[in-house]
């Protein structure tokens, strides 16, 4: 016996209507939702990604401060300053800076030639070149005396005296000595990044300011660390300053002074308590909406030059690519539900509207010939 199942099609509107239309409104809410979702997970990751970077920067400049405070406290270089300020035993300060000055107008002359190759040979001077070669992120090395002289370096010094350079008055710090980190800046010819980073002398048995150490520190590994991570075709990492000037980013050095876009757009957010909070934003740029990361290194309580922040950004559609391709395949689906159940609708009302014509053209049945006529 066959089993027959027969639904009535009213029935079975009504059953659509009742369960597809709160379907779609549930399934377009919670897209939506999800879409909210993983904007902020990205913003997180990012925000996350941001301060690893920033570690790794505070702790990349604070390894190679390490580096040269080794250097000034090594017993070579501060025996050779020590000994270089003995030399103005016995003559006035006036006549100390007098014969200074004097050696500073020959430098570049032949005058010079026999102090350049006795600096140069000297004990001190050699020890630098041993450890410029076992560390090649340091370029240049230099040690002055407590009046800026060069006492030892790696090779000729452009000048003779450091006393005149802000990085040295910054070292010197009116005879307390004080570590001094400079901007960053790039060199053409190696096509590499590099600091100026300067560390006092300082005797051991007084504890006073004898002297200075100053190095180029290359920082190039650090920046390209940065560049090689890998976010996408949109995505990239940058350092920039509190100014929002971009100190390193992928194809930019920091001589070209240009502004991050994605700084300028979350500068306000970076003004609010919450926006801290949250280390991330999304902002509209020139060429569309992107999530940024950010975080600070905080190396400018210590290093007021490196006002350094690590920003992370990739644009916004990129990054939610997987969500928003499910996304619209469910906008599509809703779509194509409602559309189906609209045909339905119509098909059903149409039938109705044939049914009821037919009714109402239907003739009225007239009673037989035969009885009329007998009547």
């Amino acid at each position: 016996m066959p089993f027959d199942i027969q639904i009535s099609l009213q029935k079975l509107l009504t059953s659509l209507i009742v369960v597809i239309v709160p379907l779609s409104v549930v399934g377009l809410y919670l897209t939506s939702n999800a879409d909210s979702s993983l904007q902020q997970t990205m913003g997180i990751l990012f925000n996350t990604i941001a301060q690893t970077d920033a570690l790794v920067a505070s702790r990349f400049i604070r390894d190679r401060i390490t580096d040269i405070s080794a250097v000034a406290a090594d017993p070579t270089v501060v025996d050779a300053v020590i000994a270089a300020n003995r030399s103005y035993g016995g003559i006035s300060e006036d006549a100390g800076m007098a014969r200074i000055q004097k050696i500073e107008g020959q430098w570049d002359t032949p005058n010079t030639d026999p102090l350049v190759k006795e600096m140069m040979s000297s004990r001190a001077s050699r020890w630098l070149q041993y450890k410029r070669k076992i560390n090649p992120r340091l370029l240049k090395i230099i040690v002055a005396d407590e009046n800026g002289a060069v006492v030892a370096a790696t090779e000729k010094p452009l000048h003779y005296v450091e006393a005149d350079k802000e990085h040295w008055r910054a070292v010197y710090a009116g005879g307390e000595g004080a570590v001094n980190v400079t901007d960053v800046r790039s060199d053409e010819r190696t096509q590499s990044s590099y600091a100026d980073i300067a560390v006092p002398v300082i005797e051991e048995s007084s504890g006073r300011f004898v002297g200075a150490v100053s190095a180029l520190v290359d920082v190039s590994d650090l920046f390209s660390l940065f560049d090689e991570q890998e976010l996408g075709h949109t995505g990239r990492t940058l350092v920039v300053k509190g100014s929002g000037t971009i100190v390193s980013a992928p194809n930019v050095i920091p001589e070209l002074r240009l502004r991050s876009e994605e700084f300028t757009a979350m500068r306000d957010a970076l003004g609010t308590l919450e926006g801290r909070q949250n280390g991330y934003v999304t902002v509209a740029t020139r060429h569309g909406r992107r999530i940024v990361g950010f975080a600070d290194t905080g190396l400018k309580r210590s290093y007021p030059k490196l006002e350094w922040l690590i920003l992370v950004s990739q644009d916004e559609r990129e990054a939610l690519a997987p969500l928003r391709t499910l996304e619209h395949f469910a906008i599509v689906m809703v779509v194509l539900g409602l559309l189906m159940l609209t045909v339905l609708l119509a098909y059903f009302w149409t039938h109705r509207q044939q049914e009821l014509t037919d009714l109402e053209v239907m003739p009225t049945e007239e009673p037989p010939q035969g009885r009329a006529a007998s009547a």
